[in-house]
């Protein structure tokens, strides 16, 4: 049985996320530890900051191998960890991966992030030896619709992040960032995720400057770029064709006159300014400047509420794409029922054609007529392959069970004479 089992930001505060968090480093040695749980075939856990899952393919239906040791793991009571949990069997399962790899179940609709999680989560299991013809399927059908849903959806093209919002703005403005320069002022949540953004965007140079040299130094490791401290802005300014701020300051960082100056030194190169902050960073006298376009979170907000709007719009298509796809996995799944019967069935009919073709090749050393012997062969055929199949439909016959009869029609091809 296929499950899924787990907790996210949904069901869960951030203080019973951290406790069932696992280690990444830890992950391999952990799922050969769960898949030697008696009843446990296959095995794989997603863990981030806003979920943890454990996906499992189950020798017998009983989810409560999985939340049981899930519990004794964390060293967790069942009142502490079980009220947040949510299991998902079967077709739910599958549709569950599918909308968490399309973003459709994330804090941010549409956001991508998840599927490289996910995929790392594969490649985990993968190494660690723990997944089977199931569960390997089933990533990469993952796959595969995840990017249908990119392609085929407008899930991921409108920004619903500020960051997002900000950098949408730039690209609108200056349609390729290569050649340009951003000034990052802070290094918060929000201006982490904005210099993300550039960099995945292309932009030619990051400027980062925050009150704590060391702040601003550590987020230039993860995105390549030169830190610098407040006081440093006015010498660095001039270079900035996009400043976005976002600060706790309950003064103003940039003033009227610093930017003025900045412009003559650009001899009226256009900036754009980002002011995240609340209360503002930069002063509002600066929108009235010349070659200066300066928007406020709240002009950011008309921009994200038309995303979050497309976006909202987007996923009800990609919900019909996943409902299609999570039932084409199941009959994918369900065939696999029918293998063993497929080849027992064709075992069956060669050990009946060997016999019939050993009885014929008999008579012919015998001397028997070629033709006579043909027709021998043929008709022990015919007779072999339909004796159990007629009987099986005489009795349903008696029985009155016509379904019966109506499957056979359909296994078979038969049509009846009275048949248009």
């Amino acid at each position: 049985m296929l499950l899924a089992v787990g907790l996210n930001h949904k069901t869960a505060p951030v203080q019973i996320r951290e406790r069932v968090a696992f280690a990444p480093e830890r992950i391999p040695e952990v799922l050969r530890e769960l898949t030697a749980e008696k009843a446990v075939s296959e095995a794989a856990i997603l863990s981030t900051c806003n979920r943890t899952e454990l996906l499992c393919n189950l020798d017998d239906g009983d989810s409560s191998v999985i939340i049981d040791w899930f519990r004794r793991y964390h060293n967790l009571r069942p009142e502490e960890l079980e009220p947040y949990l949510y299991t998902h069997p079967e077709m739910h399962a599958v549709r569950h991966l599918l909308r968490v790899a399309s973003g459709l179940d994330s804090m941010i609709l549409g956001e991508p992030q998840i599927l490289g999680q996910l995929k790392d989560a594969y490649v985990a299991a993968r190494e660690a030896g723990t997944l089977g013809k199931l569960l390997n399927r089933l990533f990469e059908h993952t796959f595969a619709v995840a990017k249908q849903v990119r392609t085929d959806t407008a899930i991921g093209a409108s920004p619903v992040s500020v960051a997002f919002a900000a950098i949408s703005l730039a690209r609108q403005i200056f349609t390729s960032l290569a050649d340009h320069t951003a000034l990052l002022i802070g290094a918060g949540d929000t201006i982490e995720l904005a210099a993300r953004h550039l960099k995945e965007n292309g932009i030619g140079r990051m400027i980062i400057a925050n009150r704590t040299l060391a702040r601003a130094e550590a987020l230039v490791n993860e995105v390549q770029g030169m830190a610098i401290t407040l006081a440093e802005i006015p010498s660095h300014l001039h270079q900035a064709d996009i400043v976005i701020s976002s600060t706790a300051s309950q003064l103003p960082i940039l003033g009227k006159g610093a930017v003025e100056r900045a412009i003559r030194i650009r001899k009226h190169q256009p900036i754009l300014m980002v002011d995240i902050a609340v209360p503002r960073d930069i002063e509002p006298e600066v929108g009235e400047l010349n070659d200066v376009y300066l928007y406020t979170v709240d002009d950011l907000r008309e921009i994200i509420d038309e995303g979050l709007k497309s976006r909202q719009e987007a996923a009800q298509q990609a919900e019909e794409i996943i409902d299609a796809q999570a039932a084409r996995f199941m009959g994918w799944l369900r065939s696999l029922d029918a293998v063993a019967t497929i080849r027992s069935y064709r075992e069956q009919v060669e050990r009946i054609r060997n016999e019939e073709l050993d009885r014929a090749q008999r008579l012919l050393a015998a001397g028997h007529d070629p033709a006579t012997v043909l027709q021998h062969l043929a008709h022990g055929l015919s007779n072999k392959l339909a004796h159990a199949p007629s009987v099986q439909m005489r009795r349903a016959g008696f029985e009155g069970r016509e379904e019966f009869l109506q499957a056979a029609r359909e296994l078979l091809n038969i049509r009846l004479n009275n048949d248009d």
